[in-house]
């Protein structure tokens, strides 16, 4: 495929990516994030593959990320021309005949049928897979799905992370061509102030300041880094972020590279995420063969090349001074500030750090507009955050709201509460530096704010459901060690 370098051309990827998400013929896609391989999904890819195989059918089989319902995974999602995308649940490789056998009657095996989806908001333009089935419910309807808003998690589980022409065809890398073509950098810069942004990695810093301050920095080079480097306990969302759709990091950061007037970008994740780490490979290869990154990108002279770096686990370099300094060789222990990293940042040079899932949110409001963005969430908290639901909780998963959502909406309504009839005791949120709220306090919004008037913080997003079997004196001598352990001692 030559590069990229005009709206022709990058129509042409487009329409390539539509032929494959939306073709003549029935599209098979299976969940192969981490919690969908952890469970089978392999397994199951693998026997359908075989059966196509053998059959000689005229079926596409695709790998995916994670939709977000790891409760229910495996989880296969099937289309036929003209039709609904069908979402199976629990499946196992010894359901793959049947599966297909269901494609060629156009009728589902019922007893693995979870929900459909008739058409899918992707920000930058509406796919729509076909109506029919009015006896299956729609995805929005269930009690995981219903509240939630998808932004961040957009093409999840829906794409394959290891095709940037899919990427493409869902709208990917439009926002970057509208910036590179169209705007001015400080333009875009006020775009991002305007939209109140706030970073999501749990301090809550607003972006576009951060991203004000590294524009007007003199010194030159600057770098731009993702902070990948998730930490707390039970936290997972930036690892399905980027191992469902890692082409969406990879915009942002070019975009904020691009308005910032940053050469280098580095990647800093965890070795613990090996999928995420390979998956991010695939598609910074992808990116530099389309010229999107790298050299003269969209031909418009602009040069951005993104690295790379793997850390080894260390909780305390999910803190960003410690983490530059991890970069640097040194060991991950946090610097005072000031200088900030945007004044003095990695080897003294101005640098700006974001969360993975901040990056995420840069195209769409591009796309979409500031306001657009700020209809969503709290006045002082806009937009939507990714959780992890974990613990004792019957749905557990990813779950993206509205900032600003109670508690309670988490537990009860998204998880349908604690299994077995028992009863939720607590929920902690922010992981080891975080808190634990008792269930009286379940009314409390989700926002920076809220939750800091109670003791807690948001954190990166994690939260840990606790029914009342747990002892809270061992939970608190659990991360009062982890802490200990793990943190720089300051």
């Amino acid at each position: 495929m030559p590069r990229i370098q005009d709206i022709g051309s990058f129509n042409a990827v487009r329409e390539a990516g539509l032929a494959k998400l939306l073709p003549s013929i029935p599209r098979i896609t299976v969940g192969m994030g981490t919690c969908g391989r952890g469970n089978g999904a392999e397994e199951v890819y693998h026997a359908l593959n075989e059966a196509i195989q053998r059959g000689g059918l005229d079926v596409l089989l695709a790998g995916v990320g994670c939709f977000g319902a790891c409760f229910q995974e495996p989880l296969v999602a099937v289309r036929l021309p003209g039709a609904p995308l069908v979402i199976l649940k629990r499946v196992q490789a010894h359901d793959a005949a049947r599966i297909l056998e269901g494609v060629s009657t156009a009728v589902m095996p019922p007893d693995l049928i979870d929900c459909k989806i008739e058409e899918w908001d992707h920000i930058t333009g509406t796919l729509r897979y076909g109506q029919g089935y009015p006896e299956i419910a729609t995805w929005n309807t269930l009690p995981f799905f219903k509240g939630q808003k998808k932004i961040v998690l957009r093409n999840c589980g829906l794409i394959n992370p290891s095709d940037i022409e899919e990427y493409i065809a869902v709208g990917g890398y439009q926002a970057l061509y509208k910036v590179l073509i169209d705007a001015r950098p400080e333009s875009v810069i006020e775009q991002i102030k305007a939209s109140r942004l706030r970073g999501r990695g749990g301090a809550g810093f607003l972006t576009g300041n951060k991203w004000d301050f590294l524009a007007k920095a003199k010194a030159e080079p600057k770098y731009i880094i993702c902070n990948a480097d998730e930490g707390d306990p039970g936290a997972y969302m930036n690892r399905n972020e980027i191992e469902g759709d890692p082409h969406a990091l990879l915009e942002g950061m070019i975009i904020g590279a691009y308005v910032t007037g940053a050469s280098e970008g580095i990647i800093y994740v965890r070795a613990e995420y090996p999928l995420a780490v390979r998956r991010l490979n695939r598609a910074i290869e992808q990116a530099r063969e389309y010229g999107l990154l790298g050299t003269n990108i969209l031909d418009r002279g602009f040069n951005f090349n993104i690295e790379m770096v793997q850390g080894a686990g260390a909780f305390v370099c999910g803190e960003e001074t410690a983490l530059i300094a991890s970069l640097e060789g040194f060991a991950g222990r946090p610097r005072p500030r000031p200088p900030y990293p945007a004044q003095k940042g990695l080897y003294g040079k101005p640098t700006d750090i974001n969360n993975v899932e901040t990056w995420y949110n840069i195209a769409p409001i591009v796309t979409r507009g500031a306001g657009w963005f700020a209809e969503t969430g709290s006045v002082k908290s806009p937009g939507t955050k990714v959780f992890s639901l974990v613990g004792k909780v019957t749905n557990t998963g990813l779950v993206e709201m509205p900032l600003g959502t109670p508690l309670k909406s988490f537990i009860y309504d998204i998880g349908e509460g604690a299994p077995n009839g028992r009863h939720v005791k607590a929920v902690q949120t922010g992981g080891p530096s975080g808190g634990c709220i008792p269930v009286e306090m379940l009314d409390t919004p989700v926002d920076y704010e809220s939750l800091a008037q109670l003791g807690s913080i948001m954190g990166s997003g994690g939260m840990v459901v606790m029914d009342e079997d747990n002892c809270m004196v061992d939970v608190a001598r659990y991360f009062v060690e982890f802490t200990h352990s793990e943190s720089c001692g300051k």
